[in-house]
């Protein structure tokens, strides 16, 4: 009797406390959805404590941005200058990392003084559980259901931007980073900071930083010609704050998140107007912003409220050049709609081809053109597919022309040459390439031509185990081939627990999202943008060279471009070719 009153007692403390369990059923020993501070996940690989013999004090030293440190492991090959300098244009946003290790606990606070003293962000950064690629290391796809069969630890990606001071516990490691916005409006020189490492108040070390801006401008990124497309979802904000969706609450808890992707140049609002366009693969799947009505005499009535919402909120937030309203085409081809004669939601089974396809799409189309027309969005709006079959696009294309022959199409797909002319925003996969005559066309026709990554790449991604060079190298490579820019699924779909475990049920860690609740940025984010930043520098400098007809100048550009092209790339080579673009790109400067 006793036991089952102590389980009874531990039951409803369980409920009481809301202890969160992350996606593979690991208990958090926290609360679920944690906002602000938070405890991270034990680390599954033991410290080697005779290692750590060797440190007999607390060390502050400078590091390098492309690396991932290991929480438990002692650093090897540290910097153990005071100073670090940098270059950086005016409108520029630079990163740098340190490290902080010893043999003490301690409460640890970052401190700044000097230059660029509001314009500097402290993030502490927090590591997440991983995963790795599939065991024949040739992609990422596909169901992993026993986490068993895949190794997993801890790795550094989160950046903490919330947490004002954080618990440190020695025999560990504990990677900070500062990101500094350069204003457009500095002047050209050399501007000092130092940084002050604490325990507590007390301060325990020193760092100097020192910054050369270069009379050379960024535009603001609101400006950038990159054509940023990273896909946003709602729903996964809603149920992480546990807030109604669309109510005034569900959209101030993601400002912070979208706000944040403006800043990196993010060119386009992600809508649905179809419940699960791709069938509900991520933890939050995609309801429809659009409600989808059949009167009782037949006739089809759609509601654009929450599209309305979601598109107002993101433009609020800076995003408001394009929308993209998935999907005519969606992997389940089913359709939901409320009924109004039976008061009951019903489906839609049916493929382009069929005439109930055809009708139903053709009013939603017309009706939904001109609710764009009225609101003064027709021409930012794309109706989007993912990853469809080329002739089920050709039959399509048909349908949308018909309802309003000025409708925009944008696909995220295979190469396919029978519907390029077609599509306005055109995303095709990595492996494939654009024709150079029809990407020259494509720009004469100022249309879109991008590319993507998904889980089917190995290298280079955005995985949280992928190296941090491998998010910049995206960007470089975008560049390299004349395209105008970068796609990838899911911006925020988080995990069940993402501050604790990127891992998923489908795909490898990381896969579903690049930031983290709350306006958190990554590792990855970050170099992500460093690389869009030097695409827009590319830009610029070639555009400046053939004006001063610098054929020598424009051809170290070119060699340093051919650095990211896609013919035997090594993983292992990844970070040493970013780094080294980076040098040679400066010297141009």
């Amino acid at each position: 009797m006793r036991k089952i009153m102590i389980l009874i007692v531990c039951f409803y403390s369980l409920l009481m406390f809301s202890q969160g369990v992350t996606q593979f059923g690991t208990l958090t020993n926290q609360e679920a959805f944690p906002k602000g501070e938070y405890v991270e996940l034990e680390n599954p690989t033991p410290t080697d404590m005779k290692a750590w013999e060797s440190v007999k004090k607390t060390y502050v030293v400078w590091a390098s941005k492309n690396v991932r440190y290991e929480k438990n492991s002692v650093p090897t090959e540290i910097n153990c200058s005071k100073t670090t300098k940098i270059k950086a244009w005016k409108g520029e946003r630079i990163n740098v990392q340190f490290l902080v290790f010893g043999n003490k606990d301690m409460m640890l606070k970052i401190n700044h003084k000097g230059d660029f003293t509001n314009e500097i962000k402290t993030s502490f950064v927090r590591y997440v559980m991983t995963d790795e690629l599939n065991k024949d290391g040739k992609g990422a796809c596909g169901h992993r259901p026993d986490i068993t069969i895949f190794d997993s630890s801890l790795v550094a990606d989160v950046l903490d931007c919330i947490s004002e001071r954080l618990p440190y516990k020695k025999h560990s490691v504990q990677p900070v980073w500062m990101q500094i916005q350069i204003p457009q409006n500095a002047k050209k020189g050399c501007y000092k900071t130092t940084i002050l490492v604490q325990n507590n108040d007390k301060i325990i070390d020193k760092l100097n930083l020192e910054v050369e801006v270069v009379n050379r401008t960024l535009p603001s990124a609101k400006d950038w010609n990159f054509h940023l497309d990273l896909w946003q979802n709602p729903f996964a904000e809603a149920r992480y704050f546990q807030v109604e969706p669309w109510s005034e609450e569900h959209l101030e808890s993601m400002r912070p998140t979208m706000e944040l992707l403006a800043k990196s140049g993010q060119k386009v609002i992600t809508t649905s107007i179809m419940h699960k366009p791709w069938g509900g693969q991520t933890e939050d799947f995609f309801e429809s912003m659009v409600t989808w009505r059949k009167n009782i005499d037949g006739s089809w009535h759609f509601d654009f409220d929450v599209f309305d919402c979601w598109v107002d909120f993101m433009m609020s937030c800076g995003i408001d050049q394009q929308i993209n309203c998935y999907s005519m085409i969606p992997w389940s081809l089913s359709f939901k709609y409320f009924d109004q004669a039976t008061n009951n939601f019903k489906t839609i089974e049916a493929t382009p081809s069929d005439s109930i396809y055809a009708e139903v799409w053709t009013e939603m189309l017309k009706q939904f053109a001109a609710h764009l027309k009225a609101k003064g969005w027709f021409e930012k709006t794309t109706i989007a597919m993912d990853e469809r079959p080329k002739e089920q696009m050709l039959t399509v294309f048909g349908i949308i022309k018909n309802a309003d022959k000025d409708f925009k199409v944008s696909l995220a797909g295979d190469w396919h040459e029978e519907l390029e002319h077609e599509l306005y925003d055109y995303c095709i996969a990595y492996r494939h390439k654009f024709p150079n005559e029809v990407l020259q066309q494509r720009k004469q026709r100022n249309q879109i031509s991008t590319y993507y990554t998904c889980c089917t790449e190995p290298y280079p991604n955005t995985f949280t185990f992928s190296q941090p060079a491998e998010a910049e190298f995206l960007a470089w490579h975008t560049a390299y081939l004349g395209l105008d820019g970068y796609l990838r699924w899911a911006y925020n779909s988080y995990t069940l627990e993402p501050l604790l475990d990127s891992r998923f049920r489908s795909f490898a860690a990381g896969d579903c999202y690049i930031v983290y609740p709350e306006g958190r940025s990554s590792i990855r984010f970050e170099k992500l943008t460093e690389g869009i930043q030097n695409f827009e520098k590319i830009q610029i400098l070639k555009k400046e060279f053939e004006k001063e007809n610098d054929a020598q100048k424009l051809k170290k550009l070119q060699e340093i471009l051919n650095l990211f092209m896609q013919e035997n790339l090594e993983v292992k080579n990844i970070t040493n070719i970013v780094e080294r673009a980076n040098k040679q790109l400066q010297e141009l400067w």
